[in-house]
């Protein structure tokens, strides 16, 4: 029988963040962690059924903003491998499964005090080398995997509560079991957080899960694996696999395959979810798929905004984390009569943003993840210089690739409120400005609704109130997460649950008791106390 024991609602942690101020204990403390990084690359081992693993198979992890410094060498598994870890997951869900939920909690819950606490300074310095990341970027992507484990295990403890209603002669329950198999979890490389969450989320609940950390951040998720071992996780309930995407089939082929929760690009989830249909008819239960992919996403100014708060926010909004965030803004409206003030006083801030090695803490922003991801940002920066007649760049356009991959925050202003810089996704510092006039303010919405296929965030800056409310109903499917005068990045676990529709994903909002129930598959269950002893009905009566 469960134990009932009191689990209150946890607060966020990322009310919580460390500062990093010249004079504090943890920039001290950071800075040695940051030196204890340097040296001999780690080698990094697959984790199967509790237990590391080589393959010989080799890839190396290297530090965005310094691409010759290799910091870690790690396993790719293949096939063999893959089928070991499934098995080993099925075999170890049985007793898993089985556990009070209470009990699951438990180790979530100690994971999420070891990584607020004794682990907290040595990660933040992972994810910095890593990711490219900035001591606050760091901070509050480290803070949201610790809401993420205590919040989760709070609203799962809050369904098992949710019961079906009883009647005289009856007792009837759910039995919230977890889904029949394994899940397959895909994080993408931008968010620690999201890295340590997919295949926590199910696992939580009572699944399994093959976990596939992205390859270019495998370091910062190791570490993540390395406190659910430290919290007495299970072996085998995730397995820590980083494999070729060649090698997906032999998962997604599996009859006991049961759920894919992923976040990365469009395509590539669209490409997932075919493989998962060609090989439907072969599965002992019909998948879950839960995936958030890109976005488009907006700043819109009406006339009544306020200057200064727009032109912060559009800074940060647009260029924290080198704009690598999905939901970070790539496109803004802004009336003619406020862009003069709004572009001159993110004209005077844009210098003081110094782009550079985050170890460095006066560095502002970091380096872009790959070579591959600074290329491509690179090309629409070179498509805005080769159309100026729809294009012009205010600010910004330079890149730098000699020592690590660093595009400096750009701002361009077009002509096109249709084009190919404000509807596709550019995943980088590029904010394209499109400036409407006063009187077409509808209109604009209107242009801004339709622009993109993705609809994952976007924010509205004004006064007046009926503005508002005209942009709230406008853009009502435009943006999954819609802020008002505020940027449109910065969800925070239960208090903005995230999620996206359109080619933006399932919007199964993270950090919400509604992506934990999509993991579960609840058993109703009624007992009779007073079974019937006669199969006639009263009808046939003479």
């Amino acid at each position: 029988m469960e134990s009932r024991w009191t689990l209150a609602k946890p607060t966020n942690e990322m009310d919580r963040i460390l500062s990093y101020a010249p004079g504090t204990p943890e920039r001290d403390r950071l800075k040695q962690a940051l030196k204890a990084l340097e040296g001999q690359p780690e080698e990094i081992p697959l984790i199967i059924n509790g237990e590391q693993l080589e393959t010989g198979e080799i890839y190396q992890v290297r530090c965005p903003h310094d691409h010759q410094r290799v910091l870690a060498r790690a396993q790719l598994a293949g096939e063999p491998e893959l089928e070991q870890a499934i098995a080993g997951a099925l075999a170890a869900q049985r007793e898993w499964a089985a556990l009070d939920g209470y009990q699951r909690a438990a180790i979530f819950r100690r994971a999420a005090d070891l990584l607020a606490g004794p682990r907290h300074i040595e990660n933040i310095a992972a994810i910095m080398v890593n990711q490219s990341k900035t001591p606050f970027e760091a901070e509050i992507d480290l803070a949201e995997l610790v809401d993420f484990w205590r919040i989760n295990a709070y609203y799962m403890l809050q369904l098992y509560q949710q019961q079906p209603e009883q009647a005289p002669g009856e007792l009837n329950r759910f039995d919230w079991r977890p889904l029949e198999g394994f899940v397959l979890a895909i994080p993408p490389f931008n968010f620690y957080s999201i890295g340590g969450n997919l295949p926590t989320a199910p696992a939580l609940v009572g699944n399994v899960a093959l976990w596939k950390p992205s390859r270019s951040v495998t370091l910062a998720n190791y570490r993540i694996m390395q406190v659910l071992q430290e919290a007495g996780l299970p072996a085998g309930v995730i397995q820590f696999v980083p494999f070729a995407g060649k090698h997906s089939r032999t998962v997604l082929r599996h009859p006991d395959f049961a759920g894919l929760h992923f976040t990365g690009s469009y395509e590539t989830l669209v490409r997932l979810w075919q493989q998962i249909s060609e090989n439907l008819t072969n599965y002992n239960s019909f998948p879950r798929i839960i995936g958030e992919t890109g976005g488009k996403d907006f700043i819109f100014v009406h006339p009544s905004a306020e200057v200064e708060t727009v032109a912060v926010n559009a800074l940060r909004g647009s260029f924290e984390y080198q704009g690598q965030k999905c939901s970070a803004a790539s496109r803004m409206y802004v009336p003619q009569s406020l862009w003069g003030e709004v572009k001159s006083q993110m004209l005077a801030e844009l210098p003081r943003l110094k782009v550079g090695p985050v170890e460095e803490l006066s560095v502002a922003l970091g380096a872009i993840i790959s070579e591959g991801a600074f290329r491509k940002i690179i090309t629409y920066i070179d498509y805005a210089k080769a159309h100026p007649e729809e294009y012009q760049i205010v600010a910004g356009g330079e890149s730098d690739s000699s020592n690590g991959w660093f595009i400096n925050p750009t701002v361009i202003v077009t002509k096109n409120p249709r084009g190919k810089l404000i509807s596709e996704e550019i995943f980088g510092p590029v904010l394209t400005v499109y400036v409407y006039p006063d009187d077409e303010y509808q209109q604009t919405l209107q242009l801004c609704e339709a622009a993109t296929p993705y609809g994952l965030t976007g924010s509205i800056f004004a006064r007046d109130r009926g503005a508002i409310v005209q942009a709230e109903r406008a853009l009502r499917f435009a943006a999954g997460n819609f802020y008002i005068n505020d940027k449109p990045t910065g969800a925070i676990v239960s208090r903005q649950p995230f999620g996206g529709a359109r080619r933006s994903g399932t919007n199964d909002k993270a950090g919400f008791w509604l992506n934990i129930a999509r993991w579960m598959s609840p058993r109703t269950i009624k007992e009779t106390l007073l079974p019937a002893r006669d199969w006639r009905r009263p009808y046939l009566g003479q």
